[in-house]
């Protein structure tokens, strides 16, 4: 069928734990969600089928729509305007989602690359072997064989470059003879993605061990990164050697019009659609249960980074040890001689064992969005040094740089340019509030200057994703129309200064108001009401030291748009620091969330 006709599109998501499914149709010239449907995912006994999931997902819209969707025990797709879908198609984390190891010859630049390209295709990397790593050969093998990967991406040395490193990397994927997680009779799946040189000696050693696919060169000289091939091998071998082998995934993908993507790489190519189209620098976060994953366009460049150990119920432990239990609290609005802290252990591991509770009382639902911040902060401090210039780029090409390269690994990410800052994933997607999902990512990032905060409605970022592979356009309107909550503009100057000295003047003709003219003091919050679609164009002053990216003091003069918030000015200062002091930091923190109503009623509740 022309995709210039298809009115009528069935996509799911099958996810670890819920399979959701969306129908959207086209009403008139646009596209529109008509409806959602969720189930639990079925790839785990006691049916060990994942179209079971997907099918009751399905019946959900069917019986919400009284559009026949399912015949036969499959999903309907005929050229139909009354029944059935004109397209169906899928995304999947299921199981697992896709586990992969990478390795090159020096840890910082090509294996670096290896875990960008593993990244971008979607993938959690669960290790980086490099031959400076540090580790000894049988340390290697024994973390080979002891994790079970997917698949192994071996890179290293530009072409013409170093034989014997990389050489050495493939005698030890040899040696360790990997075994894959799924279908114990298969070879496991190598990309080689190195030196063009050393091919046939990667083809000699891996040959007959593993299943070997040998694609262009990662990094073929040290100025340029060619990630392309590498990536769509992955996906390749991901439809065939990974989903092929789980539960009921043949049949999915007999069902399905485009090849089934993996959720994550699904969410990062609705980001790289939208950054595309609308030419922003973008930021994607999605918090899941398990990991963070934060997507970024910057200069056009898009990055992704998986932080596999910084999630809100099964890894929400991992959270505390690497935050620590003080930086968690300075966000709870409480003297820590209020809080019992063996009692908030036992409650984040509670969280732990039993993932699926959210929180019962009002201070538990501040300790869990307390946590979300940490992982937030966390996860981008990770994503900000792997989304880096490439490194070992020579910056001067003189007779010293024979003898020494310069790194540059500077990272893209430069908030002062940041356009869209968009959040996903339950706690953000689904807080209580529009307002407190634009704290924790206010809190998490630090945006910088003027930035527009969103949320995804209801997690269909993956289904349009995959859409947007086919059907950019459809993938677009609805992006925009149904899955982004507008949350409103957030203005932050940078700098730092003393209480109660002023920050930030604004001046404006606002929206049932009137003329405005508001002076903000440092370490102050405040909401201007603005509604969603609505514009201002507002003249911002920065008191010096403060900075809204033309110069310390300098005025600028942009275009503010609204949301189901409004618009956010920030003048707590970039770096944001919170006071050290018990009673300074207790108050602050009651201010801001007062200024902002993040929770009605909460300072009342205390003190009755």
């Amino acid at each position: 069928m022309e995709l210039s006709n298809v009115k009528t599109i069935l996509a799911t998501d099958c996810g670890s734990t819920t399979t959701k499914a969306i129908l959207i149709q086209k009403e008139g010239d646009e596209y529109r969600l008509k409806v959602r449907g969720e189930a639990p995912t079925t790839v785990e006994k006691p049916a060990e089928d994942v179209t079971r999931g997907v099918l009751n997902a399905v019946g959900e819209v069917e019986e919400l729509t009284g559009r026949k969707l399912i015949a036969d025990d499959r999903v309907l797709v005929v050229e139909d305007e009354n029944e059935g879908a004109d397209i169906y198609m899928s995304t999947s984390s299921a199981g697992g989602g896709l586990q992969m190891m990478v390795a090159g010859v020096v840890k910082t630049m090509t294996a670096e690359s290896a875990q960008r390209a593993a990244l971008g295709a979607g993938a959690i990397v669960m290790d980086v072997l490099a031959s400076n790593d540090g580790r000894l050969p049988h340390q290697k093998i024994e973390a080979i064989r002891r994790l079970r990967p997917d698949m192994i991406l071996l890179s290293g040395g530009v072409d013409g470059g170093t034989v014997s490193h990389v050489v050495e990397l493939g005698e030890l994927i040899g040696a360790a003879d990997p075994r894959p997680r799924f279908g114990a009779s298969f070879q496991l799946p190598v990309i080689y993605a190195g030196n063009k040189d050393v091919r046939p000696n990667i083809e000699q050693t891996l040959g007959e061990k593993t299943s070997l696919y040998v694609v262009d060169n990662i990094r073929p000289v040290l100025e340029r990164e060619n990630l392309g091939p590498a990536r769509h091998e992955i996906h390749n071998l991901f439809m065939e050697h990974v989903m092929a082998q789980a539960p009921g995934y043949s049949k999915l993908m007999s069902w399905t019009a485009v090849p089934i993507m993996p959720t994550p790489a699904a969410v990062g190519a609705i980001i790289q659609t939208i950054a595309e189209r609308e030419r922003l620098d973008v930021i994607g976060v999605d918090v899941g249960g398990a990991t963070t994953d934060i997507f970024s366009v910057f200069q056009k460049v898009f990055n992704r980074t998986v932080s596999a150990n910084l999630g809100l119920s099964y890894s929400i432990s991992n959270v505390l040890a690497e935050a620590g239990l003080a930086d968690i609290i300075r966000w709870v609005p409480l003297p820590k001689a209020e809080l019992d802290e063996r009692a908030l252990r036992d409650r984040i591991r509670n969280k732990m064992i039993r993932p699926t509770t959210i929180p019962q009382t009002l201070t538990e639902l501040i300790i869990e969005q307390a946590i979300a911040r940490e992982a937030l902060r966390l996860a981008f401090v990770q994503h900000k040094g792997l989304a880096v210039g490439l490194k070992g780029i020579q910056q001067e090409r003189t007779i010293s740089d024979a003898f020494s390269q310069t790194m540059t690994g500077e990272t893209l990410v430069n908030m002062l340019t940041l356009d869209m800052l968009v959040g996903s994933g339950g706690v953000l997607s689904h807080a209580p509030r529009r307002v407190q999902a634009a704290m924790m990512l206010i809190d998490g990032f630090r945006p910088e200057a003027v930035t527009f905060l969103a949320v995804d409605s209801i997690f269909m970022m993956p289904q349009l994703g995959v859409l947007s592979t086919v059907m950019p356009v459809a993938a677009t309107q609805v992006f925009e129309r149904d899955c982004l909550v507008r949350l409103g503009s957030c203005v932050a100057p940078i700098g730092n200064g003393k209480a109660g000295h002023a920050c930030l003047r604004i001046t404006a003709d606002w929206p049932g108001r009137g003329h405005v003219e508001e002076e903000i003091g440092y370490g102050e919050m405040v909401l201007l009401p603005l509604g969603v679609g609505e514009k201002v164009v507002a003249k911002l002053d920065p008191v010096r030291p403060f900075d809204l990216g033309e110069g310390k003091g300098q005025a600028i003069e942009t275009e503010l748009e609204g949301g189901v918030v409004g618009v956010i000015l920030d003048c707590r200062g970039r770096p944001l620091h919170l006071p050290e002091d018990e009673t300074a930091r207790v108050d602050a923190l009651g201010r801001w969330l007062t200024a902002l109503n993040v929770y009605p009623g909460y300072g009342e509740q205390r003190t009755a």
